[in-house]
């Protein structure tokens, strides 16, 4: 049975400063010659970025309903053969949703650092600790670390209030050359972030001077059987955009796609970039297409290529960002609209205020495939949608799946190892 120091690194609420801190404690480790393998709790693209940066390795999913318990298991195993170390960031507050942080921790026996900002907040820190200490006697506490902290007479009282029993694993000053900027939809993505690898290495530099950096214990995870996949996708060419507008892609999506036997290019709207020659199906993945509507919109040599894919009835899946890549024309929040590639009918808006989050879910005639949405668009088109998603745990409508000629989209963000058949129907074109 394969065994590996693991760390979750948790909080109380989102806004603790995780991310930092477990970017941080993978840089430390790396620069200390370990092998690191860090995973993010729950659907995200923007953190895993980060933490890809500090660790130099992909970062994967894992959540218990959207990968499943066994294809966490599976990744958690197989990382355990391979690293060093291994650190999990969770998503929100510990606590927070269901399946949580703290369910992932027990379920696997994981140990979690709390990360807890200590700004304007003093003693009550010893409060939040013991709350999150004792909660759930099935989630083991390693120890809290204090952050955004403003001085070293903070830090004493801020460790004065922690409970005797509850470990002390230092702080972290409050500092602009350590914190990470946000937008609308989290984080900024890592190559946008001015000076990022200085950022991780001054919090890493922090932490090593703190307990956090000692390994934590080793925790043993259950060895899986590899899956046996059909080569179903054997000899396809699948191209991707892949850029600052369109990078909301899972690691294990593109894996899946290689594992079914597919060859997996790359292409840049961006950079005015064609479909790769060959291409058999294309991907349109979800981003930031309204930061870079203009560019977008001269880039047609890209335009060109994708417009020649699709009137060969040729595949194409596009999910959010990607979709509205395929509208008119998107209008961003202050109102200036731009036109899109026009194969798909319709017009896209930006709003302030999200309109869609939460998990979703596919039938098919394939069974089910997980994924989640998180858009601040909202989308009008004449298209009548071929079918919906559900919310597993709430009766409020799920998002719309068009199909257009060799177009299909939606606002959904799969996980396509969820249910590989789908995946490769998908990309096949076929009925589903």
């Amino acid at each position: 049975m394969p065994a590996c120091p693991a760390l979750l690194i948790a909080g109380p609420a989102s806004g603790q400063g995780k991310t930092t801190v477990t970017a941080g404690l993978a840089r430390l480790h790396r620069e200390r010659g370990r092998k690191v393998r860090v995973f993010k709790t729950g659907p995200d693209f923007l953190d895993p970025m980060i933490l890809e940066r500090a660790s130099g390795a992909p970062v994967q999913s894992l959540d218990l309903w959207m990968v499943g318990e066994d294809g966490c298991s599976r990744l958690l195993a197989e990382a355990a053969e391979q690293a060093d170390l291994i650190l999990i960031e969770g998503v929100m507050g510990l606590f927070d949703g269901t399946p949580s942080s703290a369910d992932l921790a027990a379920r696997f026996g994981v140990p979690v650092a709390a990360v807890i900002s200590a700004q304007a907040m003093a003693q009550t820190f010893g409060a939040l600790a013991f709350g999150l200490a004792h909660y759930r006697p099935d989630v083991s506490i390693y120890g809290v670390l204090a952050n955004h902290v403003g001085s070293e007479r903070h830090a004493r009282m801020l460790e004065e209030s922690v409970p005797k029993d509850i470990r002390w694993l230092g702080h972290l000053c409050r500092s602009d050359r350590i914190k990470l900027p946000e937008r609308h939809l989290g984080l900024h993505q890592a190559g946008e972030i001015i000076e990022l690898d200085a950022r991780i290495d001054l919090t890493a530099k922090s932490i090593a001077d703190t307990a956090l950096a000692e390994l934590p214990p080793p925790v043993f995870f259950e060895p899986q059987a590899p899956l046996a996949l059909p080569k179903s996708l054997d000899g396809m060419r699948i191209a991707m955009a892949r850029d600052a507008a369109f990078s909301f892609i899972f690691p294990a999506n593109v894996g899946l796609l290689e594992t079914l036997g597919a060859h997996v290019a790359y292409f840049s709207p961006l950079a005015d970039e064609p479909v790769p020659d060959g291409t058999d199906a294309l991907f349109l993945p979800g981003g930031y297409p309204e930061l870079h509507a203009p560019t977008l919109a001269a880039s047609t040599v890209s335009a060109a290529s994708i417009r020649a894919h699709a009137a060969a009835g040729k595949p194409i899946l596009a999910e959010c960002g990607g979709m509205l890549y395929l509208l008119d024309s998107l209008t961003d929040a202050a109102g200036v609209q731009t036109p899109m590639l026009g194969l798909l009918p319709g017009h896209a808006t930006m709003h302030e205020r999200l309109r869609g989050l939460g998990m979703q879910a596919l039938n098919s005639k394939y069974g089910v495939m997980t994924g989640h949405t998180f858009h601040y668009s909202s989308m009008a088109t004449d298209l009548v949608p071929e079918r919906h998603t559900y919310r597993p745990q709430s009766d409020a409508a799920g998002e719309p799946m068009f199909r257009e000629a060799s177009i299909v989209a939606t606002y959904m963000h799969g996980y396509w190892p969820s249910n590989p058949a789908l995946a490769a129907a998908l990309f096949k074109g076929s009925a589903f």
